[in-house]
């Protein structure tokens, strides 16, 4: 009997070492990029790693709350989201651990990272403006600021308020010239815009194209996948060029897709491994050669696309300013009447 006994302690003790050791090589994702844009990399840590990487995807705002609800319950170890703003956003809602960026300071440079390493930028797209070259010279085009100029009246398309890209714009416009500054600006960008903002920014691309404005503001990765898509998105993206705002001054506005451990995650080692492994050359690579985003990581080789459209002296403001700034941008945008 006392045999028996210890036999059933000996099985129990095993299934639980077993069981532990299962659950050290799962690792849980929750992530606002479709599928498609981050599914491969995860394929190839988990390949590499021997480990199994459970994804779920769903919008950005939507797995926020999600993290919320769940608190010390959630499954995820990891999330990944575009947006410096909505990174922000997580941390302030205190979803999130703090890793330590020291280890990371050589994968990309600092204003790419949260100051105390609660998150961390991946790959990066611009906002640059687009323009019909029939209807627009490039030297009448000079910076964001130039656009609520009254030469630009009924001109302009651009995404409406609700748009995470668009607040950021305006945080980091807070950021660079003050409250007071930016509200004017916003105030005659709005009256110089030719529709209502509607759609996304494919829609602005082919709002310029169809005569119904002459400049949009849009990120790079949009155009880019539209040359890269179907041959009808093909020929509209092909008709419009690009233009790099603030070349003069402080640069073109840039955003990040980033990556964090949650607060609760099971397994932050293991999350921690798939935030080097996303800054190796291989991951770095594959954001600029199959997402047309820019790497983060300088000296990475990019997509054709993106270097036909030439250098560029990015923004560099630290971009946790675009969540600090956050609802000052959207108290601005609210003023102006910006939809």
């Amino acid at each position: 009997m006392k045999y028996q006994n210890n036999s059933v302690i000996c099985l129990f003790l095993c299934a639980c070492l077993a069981q532990s050791a299962h659950s050290t090589e799962e690792l849980n994702v929750y992530s606002a990029r479709k599928e498609a844009y981050i599914k491969p990399l995860l394929d190839q840590f988990a390949e590499a790693n021997k480990v199994t990487v459970n994804l779920v995807t769903s919008k950005a705002d939507a797995l926020i709350q999600r993290l919320k609800s769940e608190a010390e319950n959630t499954p995820a170890d990891v999330l990944i989201t575009v947006d410096a703003g909505r990174l922000h956003r997580a941390k302030q809602a205190q979803l999130l651990q703090a890793v330590g960026r020291a280890r990371f300071a050589q994968s990309a440079p600092a204003q790419y990272m949260d100051p105390e390493g609660y998150w961390f930028g991946l790959s990066l797209r611009a906002r640059p403006l687009v323009y019909h070259p029939q209807r627009v010279k490039p030297q009448q085009l000079s910076s964001y600021q130039a656009l609520a100029n009254q030469a630009w009246s009924k001109r302009i398309c651009i995404r409406s308020s609700n748009n995470i890209y668009n607040q950021s714009l305006v945080a980091a416009m807070i950021a660079h010239h003050g409250i007071d500054n930016t509200q004017q600006w916003a105030n005659r960008l709005v009256k110089n815009l030719a529709r209502n903002p509607q759609g996304g920014d494919r829609d602005q691309i082919k709002a310029v194209v169809a005569g119904q404005c002459d400049v949009a503001v849009v990120n790079t990765y949009y155009l880019a996948k539209m040359m890269a898509g179907s041959a009808e998105e093909k020929a509209v993206a092909d008709q419009v060029r690009v233009f790099w705002a603030n070349q003069d001054t402080h640069g073109t506005h840039v955003n990040v897709s980033g990556i964090a451990v949650t607060k609760y995650a099971s397994n932050p080692a293991l999350a921690i491994k798939l935030i080097e492994f996303l800054y190796t050359d291989q991951a770095q690579s594959w954001y600029g050669d199959v997402n047309m985003e820019y790497p983060v990581r300088s000296g990475i080789v990019t997509h054709p696309t993106l270097i036909s459209w030439g250098e560029f002296k990015a923004d560099p403001l630290a971009l946790d300013q675009l969540g600090i700034f956050n609802s000052d941008a959207v108290k601005i945008m609210d003023i102006a009447g910006w939809k």
